[in-house]
């Protein structure tokens, strides 16, 4: 088997750090596997700024801190946002409005790697997802 390549959605993520049982047993043993390159978008660590900023993410603030760290620890590989990510995010069809999620959702169509997520509304955006 060769190297399976994923995108982290940034709930799974923030579930991978504090509640990994929350996650699918098949994404845990992606997650897990040494034959895994997990990328994590620069969106993520903005959306979880921002949560923790207006505070919907009390907890944000020690994972803003450490996120270097983490990401480190666990193996992952930060994606950045570039203007071609933009471009597609902004201009994929659908009315959903949240852009972190658009975002996400054109890395994945334009890397073609598919993100771990539990949100179908990625799928609808046509990213290739895994959850079950």
């Amino acid at each position: 088997m060769g190297t399976v390549t994923v995108l982290i959605d940034t709930h799974a993520l923030l579930w991978w750090w504090s509640h990994p049982d929350r996650l699918s047993s098949r994404v845990q043993g992606i997650l897990k596997s040494p034959d895994t390159a997990v990328f994590v978008s620069a969106a993520s660590a903005w959306e979880i700024a921002t949560k923790y900023r207006i505070g919907k993410l009390p907890s944000g603030g020690r994972i803003v801190m450490e996120w270097g760290e983490r990401i480190r620890v666990d193996r992952f590989r930060e994606l950045p946002v570039a203007s071609h990510h933009a471009l597609r995010a902004g201009t994929l069809p659908g009315a959903h409005r949240d852009p972190f999620d658009r975002m996400l959702a054109a890395q994945s169509i334009l890397e073609e790697i598919p993100v771990i997520s539990i949100d179908e509304t990625l799928s609808a955006l046509g990213a290739s997802r895994i959850w079950e």
